[in-house]
């Protein structure tokens, strides 16, 4: 009998999400039997599941805690739980600080201009989001000292960033691990544009393309990863983890996000990635 492996997702992401036609097709090519599944899905038997993989769970900011009780509740998930309760909360960039990695500077909840980070232009965000929503870029520092304050105002923990100029020319740098080593590297484009404030309808998918990371950048990506194991002992490896780069005002690489809950893994700009994810679900069930 075939292995069973369950790709895990949302409403949004089963009809959107272009990682899922490759991974499938790959995974069943391999001889696994495979499930698209929503994870709210109440009539979905996950204990039948030999691997659960968290794909695009697209809606889990809003409804946190029912997503983490389901995760908690699935006999064989990657990424594992504990990583999903880490990782679901940007507070981890505290972490990866305090370990003595480059993490762009965020200040926690500003009451006041002085405390904002020294910048023309800041990001203000939620702790807990995903697709860029409640996020906007602000010249102003009312404005962005304004939008922190209706985050706290609603119970959420905000977070001041500045906004990088290297963004606009370069974008981000996506790098991917699969398996616990670098599977390859993604270029996304700039999202958010200067004076339009808050806004629900980003997609970051438009402006992909295939990357070739520096050295630095590589250094700083693995150097993270390793991190992961420090930072959450005794918690098996994740499958899969992205890490996104930006280059500070004085070219260096720094971490924007590390993704370890429901990353895209841009299969389609990387032809081979989503081998090397069958090798990572094979090397998993084999353990």
């Amino acid at each position: 009998m075939s292995e069973r492996v369950a790709l895990v997702s949302s409403e949004r992401g089963l009809r959107v999400d272009p990682d899922l036609p490759l991974a499938s097709a790959a995974l069943r090519a391999a001889g696994f039997a495979v499930d698209l599944v929503r994870w709210d899905d109440e009539t979905v038997d996950w204990a039948a599941a030999d691997l659960a993989v968290v794909r695009s769970c697209w809606d889990y900011a809003w409804r946190l805690e029912e997503f983490l009780a389901w995760a908690g509740s699935v006999p064989r998930l990657r990424n594992a739980v504990e990583l999903l309760r880490w990782n679901t909360d940007k507070t981890y960039l505290r972490d990866l600080e305090r370990v003595g990695l480059p993490v762009v500077p965020t200040v926690w909840n500003p009451t006041s201009a002085a405390a904002l980070p020294d910048a023309a232009e800041w990001v203000v965000k939620p702790s807990v989001s995903a697709g860029s929503r409640d996020t906007a870029r602000w010249s102003d520092a009312a404005d962005a000292l304004a939008h922190a304050a209706e985050l706290t105002g609603a119970g959420r923990t905000a977070m001041v960033q500045p906004y990088l100029a290297s963004v606009d020319d370069d974008g981000e740098t996506a790098m991917l691990f699969i398996g616990g080593r670098f599977s390859h590297a993604v270029r996304k484009g700039p999202l958010l544009g200067r004076g339009e404030g808050v806004r629900q309808d980003r997609d970051s998918r438009g402006d992909l393309r295939a990357a070739r990371p520096g050295d630095d950048q590589r250094e700083v990506a693995e150097a993270v990863f390793e991190a992961i194991g420090n930072l959450q002992p005794g918690v098996p490896a994740p499958l899969y983890a992205r890490i996104d780069l930006v280059r500070d005002v004085e070219g260096r690489p720094v971490v924007l996000e590390l993704e370890l809950t429901e990353p895209s893994l841009f299969l389609p700009q990387a032809p081979g990635a989503a081998r090397a994810l069958v090798h990572a679900v094979e090397a998993e069930l084999s353990r």
